[in-house]
């Protein structure tokens, strides 16, 4: 297998976050481990991570609402939590959270190691039934979101994660505003000025990456948000 399994692990207890990490690359993940909630989002968006595993109870920030965040950024992700709270209504909210599995402490390794390969499995297979929908048109352009590329005669341009996000969300609402702070929301995680810069680069990158096609533009909507346009012919 060519691609090794990024964990984001983020656990407050020194001791058994060490072991854990240890265990889950003895069995050949890639672990990135944060003990603090503080950092744990700008953390999350320093890589490409499969599958994430939160402690609910840190200092700073609490899993819950890491796992809020993560989703805004990547809905897709796949979340575990692990806790010691057994009460109803955290197991109740871990998944109102989109978690897909809540496992309180103490637990068994192997089980954890299987509910991640079931899950990395499931996810796969959801992926693999979407692929059909990802060969999108635009332009002359043919856009892959799965695979982050856009082709054109041969040639192809790989996209970053959030160039594809960015250029999905433009396209399901292609001809009308994409409202920028709904996409610094759901890509950036927070609309401030830093952000706002950061999409800017990211809208023009987009626009050369379509340069070849000159029926595409997107359009700047001054005080709203950007408009992608294209010609549909075939």
């Amino acid at each position: 297998m060519g691609h090794k399994v990024h964990i984001f692990l983020v656990e407050d207890d020194h001791n058994f976050g060490a072991v854990l990490k240890s265990y889950l690359e003895i069995n050949d993940y890639h672990v990135h481990w944060i003990d603090d909630g503080k950092y744990a989002l700008s953390e999350f968006r320093t890589e490409e991570f499969d599958i994430c595993i939160l402690d609910v109870m840190l200092p700073n920030v609490d899993g819950f609402q890491i796992a809020k965040e993560i989703k805004l950024i990547n809905n897709n992700i796949p979340v575990i939590f692990l806790t010691a709270k057994t009460l109803k209504q955290d197991i109740l909210q871990g998944y109102q959270l989109g978690a897909d599995d809540y496992i309180t402490k103490p637990f068994d390794s192997e089980v954890l190691l299987c509910k991640i390969q079931a899950i990395l499995k499931r996810n796969l297979i959801q992926r693999g039934q979407k692929e059909n929908t990802d060969e999108l048109k635009i332009g002359k352009y043919l856009f892959n979101y799965s695979h982050r590329k856009i082709l054109l005669h041969g040639m192809e341009q790989k996209l970053s994660p959030r160039e594809a996000e960015l250029l999905l969300m433009l396209y399901h609402k292609s001809g009308n505003v994409l409202p920028r702070e709904i996409a610094l929301k759901k890509i950036w995680g927070e609309d401030n000025y830093f952000t706002t810069r950061s999409m800017d680069v990211f809208i023009t990158k987009l626009r050369k990456y379509f340069r070849d096609d000159p029926s595409i533009e997107i359009l700047n909507i001054h005080g709203s948000g950007f408009r992608l346009i294209f010609s549909s012919e075939d």
